[in-house]
C-alpha cells in the first residue's frame, strides 16, 4: 500500500454511523411526575418531556413555534397542554397548539414536533426517525419486570459513552472479547444468531467464575431496534436486565441498564445482596468496555478469525436503521481523543483465570 492510499483509507470522520431511527428511552417513568416538564437533548435535537395531568407522558421539540422559548425552562403543564413560559401559548401531545390566551383564534400552523411516545416496563420511551416516519414496530412487555411477586423491584444503572450506538450493540455479537476484557472463564458458546426485520433473537452458553467455583450459565437476548434489548442471565441467579441505548448524538450515547432478579423466598435482605452482587458485576463489565468502546476505531473491512461472532451479519442488520446508505468509504475511521482506563475489580477477575497470563 502506497502513502498515498494509506491517508485515503483513513477518514477524518469519528464513524460512519449517523443516528438511527427506532424506539428509544428518554426517562425511567419514576423520573417525571405528574406536571413536570423535563429538558433533554437526544438524536442532535433539543427536546422536552412531560408528564400531562391525566398521567401521559410526551417528548416534543423545546421550542415554542411563536419566539423561541424553550418550554422546560419557565414552562408549565396546565390540564394536558403544554404551556410556553413567554407569552402561554398552549400545545397538546400532537404539537398543536390549542389556545393563545390574548387572542380569539389559534394558530394552526404554529406546531411544535411531536414524537410518538409510550411508557411501558418502567420505561419513557420515544419513536425518533429523522422524516417524521411513524413507527415501524412494537416495544413488548417484558412479564419479570411486570410480575412484583416473584422479581424484584428494578434496579437502574446508567452510563454516557462517547461512541456510535453501533460500537457498543456490536458487543453483542462478540463472544470473544468476554474472555478477554472481563475474564469469564471461557469465551461464551454461541448457539444461534437469528434475524427477523427489526429484531434479533441470541442464545449462548456461558460460564461464571464464582468463589464457590465455575457455575454453568446462559446468557439469551433479544433486540427489538437499535435502542431496545431484554437479555436474560440464568446460572447463578435469574436476573433480567433490558439495556437501552439512546443517541445523544451521532457518536455519543446515553445507556440505561434496568435489572430485576428472580426473588428467593420472603427475605428480602438475601434477594437485595444476591441481587445487588450480580448487578455490579454486569455495572463494572460496562466499565471495563466503556475505554474499549471510547478509544477504538471502527474497521470497515475488519480482520476476523474464523471462530469470531456473526459481525457482518449483525452489521447488515444495522444498516437497516438508516435512512442513507452510509458513507464507508474510508477503511478506518479513527477517534477524535482518547480517554482514560481505570481498572475495574469484577468478580470473573477476582475468582477466574487470567486469559494473558505467563504460561509456565
Amino acid at each position: 500500500m502506497t502513502d498515498t492510499q494509506r491517508v485515503e483509507s483513513t477518514s477524518e470522520m469519528r464513524s460512519p454511523f449517523p443516528v438511527p431511527f427506532g424506539w428509544f428511552v428518554v426517562a425511567w417513568s419514576n423520573e417525571l411526575a405528574v406536571g413536570e416538564v423535563k429538558p433533554l437533548e437526544y438524536w442532535g435535537e433539543q427536546l422536552v418531556v412531560w408528564r400531562a395531568e391525566d398521567g401521559t407522558p410526551s417528548v416534543n421539540d423545546a421550542f415554542c413555534p411563536h419566539l423561541g422559548a424553550h418550554f422546560a425552562f419557565g414552562g408549565s403543564v396546565i390540564g394536558n397542554d403544554l404551556a410556553c413560559p413567554f407569552h402561554g401559548w398552549r400545545f397538546n401531545a400532537e404539537g398543536d397548539n390549542t389556545l393563545i390566551p390574548y387572542s380569539e383564534r389559534i394558530n394552526k400552523k404554529g406546531c411544535v414536533r411531536s414524537y410518538p411516545t409510550i411508557e411501558r416496563n418502567g420505561l419513557v420511551m420515544a419513536w425518533y426517525h429523522p422524516d417524521a416516519a411513524e413507527p415501524q414496530w412494537e416495544i413488548p412487555e417484558i412479564p419479570e419486570f411486570n410480575d412484583p411477586d416473584n422479581f424484584t423491584e428494578m434496579v437502574t444503572r446508567e452510563y454516557i459513552i462517547e461512541a456510535a450506538w453501533q460500537e457498543l450493540a456490536e458487543n453483542g455479537v462478540d463472544a470473544a472479547h468476554f474472555r478477554y476484557v472481563h475474564h469469564t472463564e471461557q469465551v461464551p458458546e454461541l448457539e444461534s444468531y437469528e434475524i427477523d426485520g427489526p429484531f434479533t433473537r441470541m442464545r449462548s452458553i456461558q460460564k461464571f467464575p464464582t468463589p464457590r467455583g465455575v457455575v454453568d450459565g446462559r446468557i439469551d437476548a433479544d433486540s427489538f431496534g437499535p435502542g431496545f434489548s431484554c437479555i436474560r442471565f440464568s446460572g447463578i441467579i435469574d436476573t433480567v436486565l433490558m439495556g437501552t441505548n439512546t443517541p445523544i448524538s451521532a457518536n455519543k450515547c446515553h445507556m440505561r441498564f434496568s435489572f430485576t432478579v428472580r426473588k428467593l423466598g420472603d427475605d428480602e435482605a438475601l434477594n437485595s445482596s444476591v441481587g445487588q452482587a450480580f448487578v455490579d458485576e454486569v455495572h463494572n463489565q460496562v466499565l471495563e468496555d466503556k475505554p474499549i468502546w471510547e478509544n477504538k476505531a471502527h474497521l470497515v473491512r475488519p480482520a476476523l478469525a474464523d471462530t469470531d461472532g456473526p459481525f457482518m451479519k449483525f452489521r447488515n442488520w444495522a444498516s437497516q436503521f438508516y435512512t442513507e446508505p452510509l458513507d464507508d468509504s474510508a477503511l478506518r475511521y479513527l477517534p477524535t481523543e482518547t480517554h482514560d482506563f481505570v481498572p475495574v475489580e469484577t468478580a470473573s477477575r477476582k475468582h477466574g483465570t487470567d486469559p494473558f497470563a505467563k504460561k509456565d
